[in-house]
């Protein structure tokens, strides 16, 4: 007889959670299940895919050599062998079976499945127990009480509450580290003319046999989603993920800093971490990625700016995105400040990246290569056109969930829709993150190899950054004046006269009329 049921998502691997929650391998069990609605609903990049059931796997045999019991239930290539399409279908099939005396879980990161979870459990007449994540460093009954009564939910505010609470890079109990809560200042420098130069390769983890079978099912069975999996070599097992963190720490957090805004072409990864896919899946744990982080600088081995803004990622950025998402779902899916059309979709080209406009084809290669772009390339290149071009921000988190391998529901969200699209009406963000082809070119190589000029906003060489970006001003001029963070940005708009204005509107008409007929832009 099982006594409890402990369902195990995808994006929970921590292995210290079973015992943590006062689990009993004589008396409970785990519950693990690759579900193929999760994965084809949208068309999920295909190493995206692997990462998840791989990682999944390797965590299912660890547990099983520990002594535990895990019901798992594998995909394979043929879908005429499952069981059931969804997590609803595999769950109530197992309980009917298994007959637990209650189903637990840790809160699942996606508010959609706590509702299948809490409508499963009381189908089956069986107690849910629902505990908090620990793989987070603030509860979330903390986040609700740091956010009741609030007017303003500012990164900010929170970020400096939460260093002096847990005292990370400050010196004493109220002044932090180096007279300064931030280093942004120090953290937008471009790479100049000659470039990034020779960037430190990251670590490979080989595939093995658990691997290798996932890779062949995902390329059977999935064969027409996109992205490739060629070269696949993802951190999927704790030991990994943490390998990988000391990579960064020896070889990339010294130089991360000063240039994590900065893009070059053919260099997708740059001084950036390329940890978030194991910290969201649970694979490594976010007070160690700080701990090193802080012991760098204290050593001297890392520089401040670096490790602060590292450190805000995690401690600030991370914890702030989940509260926001807990505190304001479900209706925040809903959240459309822009009033963009339930249609308007990403355009062909954010899945095949077959475009002329350089940083987009930059970023889509990267995207499509590895289930990854940098976050400067996520907001402004890949988000920014999106919002420019007026898709839907619940569009474009959707596109975001299917390709990113560190996307889940909780994070994706409030990035994509919220800061991103601007979609929540400047809840995470407090202004569009809006700017025309201008702003690549002060911090790329992109625009000299580009066929289009970053300065024309129309004519045959008008860039298409340049010209939605006027066309936005336009369009949402009565609302962003409102913004005083947008005044300088509109008095640009303003001071151009009506014709000027009146052509931008009819080139950017004509472009997003070529990119909806699926027109090489």
């Amino acid at each position: 007889m099982i006594r409890t049921l402990w369902v195990v998502f995808g994006d929970q691997l921590d292995p210290s959670v079973p015992e943590a929650v006062g689990l009993d391998p004589e008396r409970d069990a785990l519950w693990m299940g690759e579900v193929d609605a999760e994965i084809s609903s949208v068309p999920t990049h295909k190493r995206r895919i692997a990462l998840f059931l791989s990682a999944m796997r390797h965590y299912r045999d660890a547990r099983t050599g520990e002594g535990w019991t895990v019901h798992y239930h594998e995909l394979t290539a043929d879908p005429d062998a499952d069981r059931a399409s969804d997590f609803a279908g595999l769950l109530k099939q197992d309980l009917a079976e298994l007959k637990p005396e209650r189903l637990g879980a840790l809160l699942p990161g996606d508010h959609r499945v706590l509702k299948t979870l809490q409508a499963e459990a009381e189908e089956a007449g069986l107690p849910l127990d629902v505990q908090e994540d620990p793989h987070f460093l603030l509860p979330l009954t903390e986040f609700r009480e740091w956010a009741r009564d609030r007017k303003r939910f500012l990164l900010e505010d929170f970020y400096r509450w939460r260093r002096k609470e847990t005292g990370i890079l400050m010196e004493g109990a109220k002044e932090p580290v180096g007279g300064e809560w931030n280093y942004d200042e120090d953290n937008r420098k471009s790479f100049g003319k000659a470039g990034p130069g020779e960037v430190p390769p990251l670590p490979r983890f080989e595939p093995d046999a658990v691997t290798r079978e996932v890779l062949e099912v995902v390329e059977t069975r999935f064969s027409d989603h996109p992205g490739r999996l060629e070269g696949f070599s993802e951190a999927v097992v704790p030991a990994d993920a943490r390998d990988a963190l000391e990579d960064f720490i020896q070889h990339r957090l010294p130089h991360f800093g000063t240039h994590q805004d900065a893009l070059w072409e053919g260099e997708p990864f740059l001084y950036h971490s390329r940890l978030s896919a194991a910290l969201n899946l649970g694979l490594l744990d976010p007070r160690e990625c700080i701990d090193r982080a802080e012991a760098a600088f204290r050593s001297g081995d890392a520089p401040l700016n670096a490790v602060e803004g590292f450190v805000r990622q995690i401690l600030g950025w991370r914890e702030y995105i989940r509260g926001i998402y807990w505190r304001f779902m479900p209706e925040y899916a809903s959240r459309n400040a822009l009033d963009c059309p339930d249609e308007a979709d990403v355009p062909g080209f954010f899945w095949d990246g077959e475009t002329d406009m350089a940083c987009v084809a930059d970023a889509m290669r990267s995207v499509l290569d590895h289930g990854y772009a940098h976050h400067i390339q996520r907001l402004m290149v890949l988000g920014l056109f999106a919002l420019l071009a007026g898709v839907h921000p619940y569009r474009f988190h959707e596109w975001h969930m299917a390709l990113y391998l560190d996307a889940v529901d909780w994070v994706s969200l409030p990035n994509a829709l919220g800061m991103s699209q601007y979609g929540d009406g400047g809840l995470v963000g407090s202004k569009p993150y809006c700017a025309s082809g201008r702003y690549i070119d002060r911090m790329s190589n992109h625009c000299g190899g580009c066929r289009y000029d970053p300065g024309q906003a129309t004519g045959p060489k008008a860039c298409p950054f340049t010209t939605l970006y006027w066309d936005f001003l336009d369009r949402h001029e009565e609302r962003l004046q409102e913004n005083r963070r947008m005044g300088f940005q509109i008095r640009n708009l303003v001071r151009k006269d009506d014709a000027e204005r009146e052509a931008i509107r009819s080139e950017a008409a004509a472009l997003m009329e070529r990119i909806q007929e699926g027109e090489r832009v």
